[in-house]
């Protein structure tokens, strides 16, 4: 009994900080920060202006960005997803700048891929910098929660030296600069954007489901919305932020709390990495730093492609963007 209400009061406590440091941000309205990026009335503002619904139907997904540009910063929204079939749905909230560099663009993501019913939302995440599309980092998760029955919170710290993802105020990946990536490295300004879009040709086992739309309209609550950086000018090409932005709920790194939390993450519910994918990098990637616990949990999730177990030879096939992004999406259904 002691150690159920010890339990209960830790559930509590930590429910509690999550809810107040989402109420404690700088939250935006709609109109302050952001404007639509597409998809004529299936973007909803809602609530005083400080809620966005964006809708998939078979007519057009939709999307919003940032008025402005930043190098640098806290980027966060509390996202609630859509429920039921939802094979081919993906969710994507994420920085990029590829509308000013075309070849050689950055972009960090959060995006999430629908399921079957039954089955649970997928969450990964990506960093590209300078154009590397060709080396995609993607990470893959599932979730401690069905991100379908509540509003959680999912934010970016992008820094000059490291970009931290985490959810509801625990961080799940950590991405620091190292001198061998070079430009590969996100490190000029970006947009921020939220789109709800049919990637049916590879987000759900691989483009296997695909959307059915008699489960139509989907629609991603978003509220919450923060955009807490240096916001630049888009003629200057600025690409360092002189004065950090302060905000006693902005995190300006990991306690070590919370790495303890994202390592009980990591083990736990990670999915894929790239870093440990043998099939694609026998020598992995110079940035990525092994864990002897990451690699036993990934390779009792799919020991072909995390424990060195050889395929069944096949046709020979080319990968493409989109397949090596949806690599392991058999396992992960």
């Amino acid at each position: 009994m002691v150690n159920f209400h010890l339990g209960f009061f830790a559930l509590t406590t930590f429910i509690v900080l999550v809810c107040g440091a989402s109420k404690n941000l700088p939250i935006l309205s709609f109109d302050e920060g952001y404007s639509q990026l597409f998809g004529d009335d299936n973007l909803m503002v809602v609530k005083d202006g400080k809620s966005v619904h964006l809708t998939l139907d078979e007519r057009t997904g939709s999307g919003f960005v940032s008025q402005d540009i930043y190098s640098q910063g806290f980027f966060s929204a509390s996202i609630k997803l859509p429920a039921d079939y939802t094979a081919g749905v993906v969710v994507a909230f994420y920085m990029s700048n590829g509308d000013m560099f075309q070849k050689n663009h950055d972009e960090v993501d959060f995006e999430f891929l629908g399921n079957v019913r039954g089955k649970d939302w997928r969450m990964q995440t990506n960093i590209y910098g300078n154009g590397s599309t060709n080396a995609g980092r993607e990470e893959r998760y599932g979730l401690w929660f069905d991100p379908s029955e509540d509003f959680h919170q999912y934010s970016i710290l992008w820094t000059e030296n490291q970009i931290i993802f985490y959810v509801d105020n625990v961080p799940i990946r950590e991405f620091k600069r190292t001198a061998t990536m070079g430009g590969d490295f996100p490190s000029k300004p970006m947009s921020l954007y939220a789109t709800i879009w049919d990637g049916s040709d590879w987000a759900t086992n691989g483009g296997k489901f695909r959307i059915n739309y008699k489960y139509a309209p989907y629609i991603a609550k978003f509220s919450d919305l923060v955009l807490h950086g240096c916001a630049v000018d888009p003629t200057e090409q600025a690409t360092k932020c002189d004065i950090a932005p302060k905000h006693d709920s902005i995190p300006t790194g990991i306690t070590p709390e919370q790495r303890i939390r994202m390592q009980n993450f990591r083990k736990k519910h990670m999915q894929y990495s790239y870093c440990y994918d043998r099939a694609r990098y026998t020598v992995p990637p110079a940035e990525c730093v092994l864990d002897a616990k990451e690699a036993e949990g990934l390779r009792a999730f799919d020991p072909v492609t995390f424990g060195g177990v050889h395929r069944h030879r096949g046709k020979r096939h080319h990968r493409s963007r989109s397949s090596s992004s949806s690599q392991g999406e058999a396992s992960s259904t």
